[in-house]
């Protein structure tokens, strides 16, 4: 028996070493599983910083009509939306 794991030595260690590279290459922190799996978090993200970037600006726009300079026109908008009040 010992005769036969010293012939195949170099194959049992290579085939060991085969098998916990490849199960760490695809499993663990830094594995190719959850490589994929940050990859789709990120990409969430940035479609999550674009919708909040596109409602900051729509806000700062609606914020420089009730600032130094009024606008009429939104504020008598934002009335008519907040006091359902319709002019014929």
């Amino acid at each position: 028996m010992l005769a036969k794991l010293k012939k195949n030595y170099f194959l049992l260690i290579s085939t060991f070493l085969f098998l916990y590279f490849f199960l760490n290459l695809l499993d663990g922190e830094r594995g190719l599983i959850s490589y994929f799996e940050k990859k789709n978090i990120l990409q969430n993200l940035d479609n999550d910083k674009i919708n909040i970037s596109k409602k900051i600006e729509e806000l700062e726009i609606k914020n420089s009509l009730l600032t130094n300079n009024l606008d009429l026109d939104y504020i008598e908008i934002l009335i008519r939306q907040k006091i359902f009040v319709r002019k014929k």
